[in-house]
């Protein structure tokens, strides 16, 4: 069987400028990084702004599990599968962070014949996005310290700086560290912190943003600390803005690369869903409605996660209103869920499997029933998938008024996904009444209740004594009506990630809140949720390699 990237480089791939101009993209519009890449500048949406949008298609999924579930896969066959029965699609992604690709998880550009390519270089490096970004937020924390270094005359309390230095890594070394060390001449010593780029609020805000000027005032917006007496301070207060908008001028402009079957592809913007919105860029997003009938893209994790964020946050700042959800599952995940050992996963289990289901179940009903959304379950199919398995998961989603579609993209690409397309087509036709989870006029508390419950199906809310000061110290400076970004782990509906399948009836912790301003939402961090993730014991990193010729190998 030919890996990931075997199969990406065996593929012929056309030159951008070719994909560009078959999507409608005048090459005014076009900045060339080689022959496969290219940033489509964000000019295109003000000049073509009367221009009708096309449909929004979100691919989401169930709770991950080790073994597997292929959204980011799904997302692209089935990006090919629509353009194979006639339409006009284009695909909008996520760009990776290097963190996983040299960790746990790899790469994030699909997978078999349903991949963008050209993969090696976006999983490494890419257009330099990630490191833009990072740039952009180290500058603005070398500029707190040097303040305080010369004088402080914010009166900056070192002891409340909240925003954290960041690198592309995953390196749990540098999650609390003591900086400013030997002497006077290197700064104030003080607790400081990494966080992966990819968990950075510089990293929404780009995401978020719908032009340079929005860019430019959301930098601004940063509440990067508090003085002494717990004023909050700002970028702008140390002209931090310009200078760091001028160093993610290109990074603001989304990426365009291709699918193994030529199909237009914007991967751009990468923030993780569990700990941040999960969700590409608005830019990309926008660009994409503009140039296909059908956009297709994806939310991070689970729907509970990424699905949740996207709604609430992303289309609610950027207007946005799908027009169908696909919910992508496995056979072998819900036998996961249902209890089934990972050895076992491949052995029929009806039992397992019908214990695993509520699972599913729960994310439909909450994408149909609290969203008002057109649904459809993906069964991303495998050749271990018995016939008896497959036709229980399609039973019981017909309980819930939901079809459900096999999905062979990995093995077929976009013809696999051909039944998945016509569905989706379907139910785009549909009217919707598409509502949020809750509304801004709530209280910070009620907002995150309304999540706990209406999604995760929790009991109770319990918020810890310092999480509620810093709530009421948030709403008391006029937060209160920001939207909130939970910050929990993606393996549970719960914050205790050993609590698989559809648990209900929990009591969900809240740590810690802080507002992300510039990005214009609250961050409620619960459970054990780190913004800083680690290698595991054998990562991913080991595995890469490159020849004299310059072929890499090991990447997935």
């Amino acid at each position: 069987m030919k890996s990931d990237i075997e199969i990406a480089q065996e593929t012929t791939l056309k030159p951008i400028a070719a994909i560009a101009a078959n999507a409608g993209i005048e090459e005014r519009y076009l900045e060339l990084y080689g022959t496969y890449k290219a940033k489509v500048d964000y000019k295109y949406l003000r000049d073509n702004d009367a221009k009708a949008d096309g449909k929004l298609v979100l691919v989401t999924a169930i709770t991950p599990t080790p073994a597997g579930e292929g959204k980011t896969t799904t997302t692209v066959g089935l990006a090919d599968g629509l353009r194979k029965i006639g339409k006009s699609a284009i695909v909008a992604l996520r760009e990776p962070s290097l963190g996983p690709v040299f960790g746990v998880k790899g790469g994030a550009a699909g997978g078999g014949y349903a991949q963008v390519v050209p993969m090696e270089d976006i999983n490494l490096h890419f257009t330099g996005d990630m490191h833009a970004i990072g740039a952009a937020n180290n500058l603005l924390a070398a500029l707190i310290d040097n303040h305080i270094y010369q004088g402080n005359a914010l009166g900056i309390d070192p002891r409340r700086i909240t925003l954290h230095r960041c690198v592309d890594m995953n390196d749990r070394q540098l999650r609390f560290i003591v900086d400013g060390l030997r002497g006077k001449a290197n700064g104030t010593p003080r607790e400081d912190a990494y966080d992966i780029t990819v968990a950075s609020e510089v990293m929404a805000i780009l995401c978020l943003a719908s032009d340079l000027d929005d860019l430019k005032q959301r930098l601004s917006s940063i509440v990067l600390g508090y003085t002494y007496s717990g004023e909050p301070v700002r970028a702008a207060q140390l002209n931090a803005a310009g200078a760091m908008a001028a160093l993610l001028k290109d990074a603001l402009k989304p990426n365009l690369v291709q699918t193994l079957e030529h199909t237009p592809a914007f991967v751009h913007g990468g923030p993780f869903a569990n700990i941040a919105h999960g969700c590409n860029s608005v830019m990309a997003t926008r660009l994409a409605l503009k140039l296909g009938d059908y956009v297709v893209t994806e939310a991070g994790f689970g729907a509970d996660l990424g699905a949740e964020k996207f709604l609430d946050i992303k289309c609610r700042m950027a207007r946005l209103k799908p027009a169908a959800v696909v919910i992508v599952a496995t056979a072998r995940a819900l036998k996961h869920h249902g209890g089934a050992k990972k050895a076992d996963l491949t052995t029929e289990n009806l039992a397992a499997l019908e214990k695993g289901l509520p699972n599913l179940l729960q994310h439909v009903k909450n994408i149909t029933q609290v969203y008002g959304l057109p649904a459809v379950v993906a069964v991303n199919r495998f050749p271990q998938d018995s016939d008896a398995e497959l036709a229980l998961i399609e039973k019981r989603c017909q309980t819930l008024g939901v079809n459900v579609a096999l999905s062979e993209v990995w093995a077929k690409g976009g013809a696999g996904g051909m039944a998945l397309a016509h569905e989706v087509a379907r139910l785009c036709a549909q009217p919707s009444n598409f509502q949020y989870s809750y509304e801004l006029s709530t209280s910070i508390v009620e907002k995150i209740e309304a999540i706990a419950k209406k999604i995760y199906h929790a009991g109770a809310v319990s918020i810890l004594p310092a999480a509620k000061k810093q709530i009421h110290d948030l709403e008391k400076l006029g937060f209160g009506d920001l939207p909130v970004c939970m910050a929990k782990t993606q393996y549970s509906f719960s914050d205790n990630e050993k609590l698989l399948g559809a648990p209900s009836g929990f009591t969900l912790t809240v740590k810690e809140a802080k507002v992300s301003a510039g990005a214009g939402f609250i961050v409620a961090l619960t459970g054990d949720i780190m913004t800083m993730p680690g290698l595991p014991p054998v990562p991913a990193a080991e595995k890469i390699d490159i020849d004299s010729t310059g072929k890499i190998s090991g990447l997935f």
